[in-house]
């Protein structure tokens, strides 16, 4: 059986390698690591501007829609003015994300938000976000050491009867958290299903009615024991053989 696509959004940076220094589409290698680890062929999707008016052409490619982390959501997206702090921003890449998740929603593919694929998901249902964390919540815990994970791990209360749940197996998971910003209001038709446990800010949200559509503030790609990856490429897998058995029965 062919290893479920796993289709991952790239950033848009600019970077220095060899002799060269220009703008690059990037991606941190631990999201197509546990991709493979978890039994799926990842699939990088870069910003293309004329999937933002068809996006299906790229869903057809792939089995599953993982949203990486990344640069804070231009507030364009969701009608409100920019934070000061809310810096580094891409609206090529919010257009193309928000598109590709919307028609995802309607196929019913499963989707994967990872900190600002989190919030991607809840801008692209109509939410808006908390632009700068420190000063609505008073301290800078959920992150510590900018650029690093080290000392990020910090626990998440789940929620019982969600998606969440029967992804992570546990009412409390130890998490690694890089972040300054945060769902605000939720976007239509989403539920909050883990709360981080020293300030009750929503760290999973996901959509009940779909197969899978998940989000998470915190980075399962950097815990090589988290089973949010796997359950991505689990749900990819069963999407694929639903596709199969409703072709046969159409005799195609």
């Amino acid at each position: 059986m062919k290893r479920p696509i796993i289709g991952i959004c790239t950033a848009v940076e600019r970077a220095r390698w060899s002799v060269w220094d220009q703008p690059a589409l990037l991606l941190p290698r631990s999201y197509v690591d546990a991709v493979q680890r978890a039994g799926g062929l990842a699939l990088l999707l870069p910003p293309d501007p004329r999937l933002v008016e068809r996006p299906g052409e790229a869903l057809e490619l792939i089995d599953g829609l993982m949203l990486a982390g990344g640069a804070d959501i231009d507030p364009l997206s969701y009608g409100e003015p920019a934070h000061a702090e809310t810096v580094g921003t891409v609206a090529e890449r919010d257009a193309f994300e928000i598109a590709l998740t919307r028609r995802a929603i309607e196929l019913d593919l499963p989707v994967l938000g990872i900190c600002r694929g989190m919030q991607l998901i809840n801008v692209a249902l109509g939410g808006t976000l908390l632009q700068h964390l420190p000063e609505r919540l008073g301290h800078q815990e959920h992150r510590r050491v900018p650029g690093s994970f080290d000392g990020a791990d910090h626990e998440v209360d789940v929620g019982e009867d969600t998606l969440a749940m029967r992804t992570l197996g546990e009412a409390r998971h130890s998490t690694k958290s890089h972040h300054h910003q945060g769902v605000d209001r939720l976007g239509e038709g989403l539920q909050i299903s883990a709360t981080a446990l020293m300030d009750d800010l929503p760290e999973a949200i996901e959509l009940p009615g779909r197969q899978f559509v998940l989000g998470v503030q915190w980075h399962p790609e950097a815990d090589a024991m988290s089973p949010v990856v796997g359950a991505l490429v689990q749900a990819a897998a069963r999407h694929v053989q639903a596709q199969s058995t409703e072709a046969l029965s159409h005799g195609r």
